[in-house]
């Protein structure tokens, strides 16, 4: 996984972005459950008041309020009241100003609150929140001029509540507790619960009010303050209405903060995992093509294809989806958390009860799914495997018969990951109904609960659904992160697959400090004391090998089937380094040459010809880019291929499929040789490059090779004597050791293993 956070470092300022994108999206869609109890507790249930400083309040409420104060000894706390209010009068500017909200100010003398001391006026509200709720009670009972010289308060406040004189209870004021009095006027008629609280002493009845909690508190401050804004002739209903409206604006305009961030979250975090993919797929491509043999021999073709498509298409899902689920469950879950405790903390163990029910299902399923990802990535390779070998031998496949064998294969390659992915989609798919069950319980466990808070007075209704909102919040957030968690595994087994061809060493690159070759370039090649054997492998294939190859001569290699000709040849280009011993290309070690300059000096006819998608002319020119219409027509007449040219109507531009497999056998290499010989290259190696020629074309292409590469070094690699027998150098191979050098006349003399190669192809005369 380090590296892929290697990949992710361009664009740390998307993520950045994302990250902060999805704070912003997790707090609007946080803050929606809360106007939502809003709308409930205050727009439905007290009619759009909140509790708080009224804007205008009566005289004659004012200074009822003031004399109860009065007479409790709290002249200090009117002072802070008088402080922020003012007194309009009838027909003045702040009067008329005042009267398109509240009528009455036109007629009567009100008071104004001010708000230009902060200070002062969050002192006049907490003194307003404790005592209004006495004033409340005590303006509804039937002595109320005789308590405690309260004087007018009896016609100061107009009765409130389903019967007057009550104090408020569970079952007058939603939400609300009752005070802690003898009968509680929640539990008697009205008449009577007025006769408990009038045998009550003044000093009574205001301890009780004093330790009533602040939701009781607040919901006597909204009954009152309903009574004083119909006396100030405020249309109640208009101002309920103008509540809800614009409560559900504010909401309107979350909601599209949160669609906003939602689709910026979406397209940043796609151009993230579509870029990095983009990374991962050329790291993965240029690192293969600095691959050596050695390190092809590592990793299967159809590991490699694997790898840079199915398990980079897995790294880019799990960025996708991470930069959103990773960072915005967590912020979700916890900021959930805190706000649904701050709305009902009494019912958390619903929550954890849920979550921790919720940890251990996602850890059954994490046990049982996580493993399988490894084993679904290998079945994949082994089903590519499989698919390309059938595609690229269907040849050999149809002329054996071995089709139904062959869907055999394929079918158990096709059923071991059939069953595998099953039993995972298997696991994973329980894990909904799960979730589905588990999320209803938790439904009806709050309502189940939060409605005898309700009754008790504990918790309002809009608490209670807000409640619920931000439980489902987090639940939806665990099970965000359950899903990560799942997704996380199989992406990180791809990653790992995918660091483990990029960051495979690569054992022949260029050194740090390249020789350049003189110009121009001779050619010439020798070899001192080589030995080689291919990596991991207990014996040298090659021994001691020392030969030199001249500039203008033919070297021609030959031997038994496994004796080393092409790893021989190979050496040269550097598709395999030697164990010991150096070769040198113009007196200089090729390993010390930069591989550009190196290769760009050989032409390379490999064993089996390789051609590309592309034109005729595509193909050539891929030995030499900047090569003339001239050159390649000198190349492909050369390599007697011409024919095929005239005779198509498209000519250099005739097309040749994938592999070449729209030529015969022979055009392949034909034009295989036509690309090596276009670069004019001072060496040249043809490996059993003239196999599929006929003996009159092979001839015609050896005869004009000593013309055209008069002047290079060629090596020419078989296992017939015919084509050989004319070089100036023949080495015989055997077993991986030299045992023999020198021409064919001497050979026959000198070398049995020579002689035994030529006597079984050709008959003694010829060889004569």
């Amino acid at each position: 996984m380090r590296t892929l956070f290697h990949y992710l470092k361009p664009y740390w300022l998307s993520i950045v972005l994302v990250i902060a994108l999805l704070f912003i999206q997790a707090n609007a869609d946080l803050s929606l459950p809360d106007y939502l109890s809003k709308i409930v507790n205050i727009g439905i249930q007290q009619g759009g008041i909140e509790p708080d400083l009224p804007q205008v309040i009566r005289i004659s409420s004012f200074e009822a309020l003031g004399r109860l104060l009065q007479a409790e000894g709290a002249g200090e706390k009117f002072a802070a009241l008088q402080k922020v209010y003012t007194h309009v009068t009838p027909g003045s500017d702040q009067a008329k100003t005042l009267s398109e909200k509240w009528p009455l100010a036109n007629s009567e003398p009100v008071m104004s609150l001010d708000l230009s001391d902060k200070a002062a006026v969050d002192t006049a509200r907490q003194v307003f929140l404790a005592e209004y709720p006495k004033l409340v009670v005590m303006s509804q009972l039937p002595n109320a001029d005789a308590m405690g010289g309260a004087g007018a308060l009896g016609g100061a406040v107009p009765s409130a509540g389903p019967s007057a004189g009550t104090l408020p209870s569970a079952g007058a004021v939603p939400g609300a507790a009752a005070p802690s009095m003898p009968a509680s006027s929640g539990q008697m008629p009205g008449g009577q619960a007025s006769d408990t609280l009038a045998a009550l002493s003044p000093q009574a009845i205001l301890a009780q009010i004093d330790s009533l909690d602040p939701l009781a508190k607040s919901q006597l401050v909204v009954r009152g303050l309903q009574k004083e804004f119909e006396a100030l002739g405020v249309d109640t209903v208009a101002l309920q209405t103008g509540y809800i409206l614009s409560i559900g604006a504010i909401m309107l305009i979350i909601t599209l903060i949160s669609v906003a961030s939602t689709i910026m979250v979406g397209f940043l975090g796609s151009r993230v995992a579509a870029g990095t993919a983009r990374d991962l797929r050329r790291a993965v491509f240029t690192k293969v093509e600095d691959f050596s043999l050695a390190e092809f021999d590592s990793f299967s073709t159809a590991s490699l294809i694997t790898r840079s498509t199915n398990d980079v298409t897995q790294v880019q899902m799990m960025i996708m989806m991470g930069t959103r689920m990773l960072f915005y469950a967590p912020i979700i879950g916890i900021g959930g958390i805190i706000r649904a405790l701050g709305k009902a903390s009494g019912m958390w163990w619903i929550i954890a009860a849920a979550v921790g029910v919720l940890i251990g299902i996602i850890g059954l399923v994490f046990a049982l799914v996580v493993p399988r990802f490894r084993t679904v990535q290998k079945l994949v390779d082994r089903l590519n495997l499989v698919v390309r070998e059938n595609l690229s031998g269907m040849m050999v496949i149809r002329a054996f018969n071995r089709q139904d064998h062959e869907v055999q294969r394929f079918d158990k390659a096709n059923r071991d990951l059939t069953s595998t992915m099953l039993y995972v989609t298997r696991v994973m798919v329980v894990l909904m109904p799960l979730m589905t069950v588990i999320m209803n319980v938790v439904s009806v466990s709050i309502i189940w609960v939060g409605s005898h808070e309700v009754s008790a007075g504990s918790i309002r209704v809009g608490d209670m659904m807000a409640f619920m909102q931000y439980s489902m919040q987090i639940f939806f957030a665990f099970l965000m992160m359950s899903m990560m968690f799942i997704m996380l595994p199989r992406a990180s087994v791809s990653a790992d697959r995918i660091a483990e061809v990029v960051n495979t060493p690569v054992s022949i690159k260029d050194p740090e400090a390249p020789k350049l070759l003189p110009k121009p370039t001779r050619g010439e090649i020798e070899f001192r004391n080589v030995r080689f054997r291919y990596p991991g492998a207990q014996e040298d294939v090659l021994h001691d090998i020392s030969f030199a190859a001249k500039p203008g001569t033919t070297t021609a290699i030959i031997g038994t089937t496994g004796s080393g000709k092409s790893t021989l040849v190979s050496l040269i280009p550097r598709l395999y380094d030697v164990t010991e011993g150096v070769v040198l290309l113009d007196g200089a070690d090729i390993r010390t040459l930069a591989l550009l300059d190196l290769r760009g000096a050989i032409g390379f006819v490999p064993q089996k010809s390789m051609l590309f998608s592309g034109s005729i002319a595509d193909n050539v020119r891929y030995g030499k880019d900047s090569a003339a219409e001239e050159e390649v027509k000198e190349a492909l007449e050369l390599s007697q291929i011409w024919s095929l040219v005239e005779e198509s109507p498209e000519g250099l531009e005739r097309q040749i499929s994938q592999g070449g497999m729209n030529v015969s056998g022979g055009q392949r290499q034909r034009l295989a040789i036509a690309r090596a010989l276009v670069r004019r290259a001072p060496v040249y190696i043809f490996d059993e490059s003239f196999s599929a020629l006929d003996y009159r074309t092979e001839q015609a292409i050896r005869a004009a090779l000593k013309t055209y590469a008069k002047d290079s070094t060629v090596f020419l690699v078989s296992q017939r004597v015919a084509p050989i027998r004319h070089a100036e150098q023949i080495i015989v191979l055997d077993d991986g050791h030299v045992v023999g050098i020198g021409k064919h006349e001497e050979l026959m003399k000198t070398c049995d293993v020579y002689r035994d190669i030529a006597l079984s192809q050709l008959k003694q005369e010829e060889l004569a």
